[in-house]
C-alpha cells in the first residue's frame, strides 16, 4: 500500500504524485496540510519530523524529502524508467532537479506566482517590491534552464524522466504569473515542453482540486 502524504496543491507534492502516475504505482492520497494553524498533526511529525510534505509510506517503510522520494518510486515499482541510465544524462537531470530545488522554488513560486497570483486572488495585495527583486533572478533560472533543456519532447530529450515530473509543476504555477509567462515566452524549449506536458494524463490527475 502506497500512501503520499500532503496536499494537492503543493509542487512537491504534485512532483510525487506525477512520478507515481507515470509510473502506474497506485497510491492514495493522505491530506495534510503543512500550513494549518498550529502546523501539522502530531501523528505526522512522527513520520516527517521536519513538518514538511510530502511523506510517503509503502508498507512498513516511511520516507521523506521529495527527491529521495522520486528516485525510490523510480527505482522500487516496475514500469517505464524516470531516470536516464547514461552517465552524462544522468548528471543533467540532477543538475535540473538541484537548481529546481535551490533557486527556483523560493523565486518563481513564492516571489513571484504567490504574491502575483495566489495573495490577489484572496484579495490581498500584491508585494511589488518582492517582486520586482525577484525578477532578475527569475530571469537567471530561466535562461539557466533553457541552456540545458534538449530539443526534444522531454527536458532531457526522448525519455521522460524525473526532471519533468520536478519541473512541471513549479513551472505550471510561475506561468500563472503575467511575469512569468513573460519570461517563459524568451524560453522557447521550455515553453514548447510545458504546452505539450500539460496535455499529459498524469498532469491532469495531479491538478489542485479547483483548477
Amino acid at each position: 500500500m502506497i500512501e503520499l502524504y500532503g496536499a494537492d496543491y503543493s509542487v512537491y507534492v504534485r512532483s510525487a504524485r506525477l512520478a507515481l502516475l507515470e509510473k502506474g504505482v497506485a497510491h492514495e492520497l493522505r491530506p495534510i496540510d503543512a500550513f494549518a494553524s498550529g502546523g501539522p498533526p502530531a501523528s505526522y511529525l512522527e513520520l516527517q519530523p521536519f513538518g514538511k510534505i510530502p511523506a510517503l509510506t509503502h508498507d512498513d517503510f516511511t520516507l521523506y524529502e521529495t527527491a529521495a522520494i522520486l528516485r525510490y518510486v523510480d527505482e522500487a515499482f516496475d514500469g517505464p524508467p524516470l531516470q536516464p541510465s547514461a552517465p552524462r544524462a544522468r548528471a543533467r537531470m540532477t543538475q535540473f532537479l538541484s537548481i529546481l530545488d535551490n533557486y527556483a522554488y523560493k523565486t518563481l513560486v513564492w516571489d513571484i506566482y504567490v504574491e502575483r497570483v495566489s495573495k490577489t486572488r484572496e484579495g490581498a495585495p500584491a508585494d511589488e517590491v518582492k517582486i520586482a527583486s525577484a525578477l532578475g533572478p527569475a530571469r537567471t533560472i530561466i535562461g539557466a534552464l533553457e541552456a540545458i533543456a534538449a530539443d526534444g519532447p522531454f527536458l532531457l530529450g526522448d525519455q521522460l524522466t524525473l526532471t519533468d515530473c520536478h519541473a512541471a509543476p513549479m513551472l505550471a504555477l510561475f506561468e500563472k504569473a503575467d511575469e512569468g509567462a513573460l519570461l517563459l515566452r524568451s524560453a522557447p524549449r521550455l515553453s514548447a515542453w510545458l504546452q505539450t506536458f500539460r496535455d499529459r494524463n498524469s498532469f491532469k490527475q495531479s491538478a489542485p482540486a479547483g483548477h
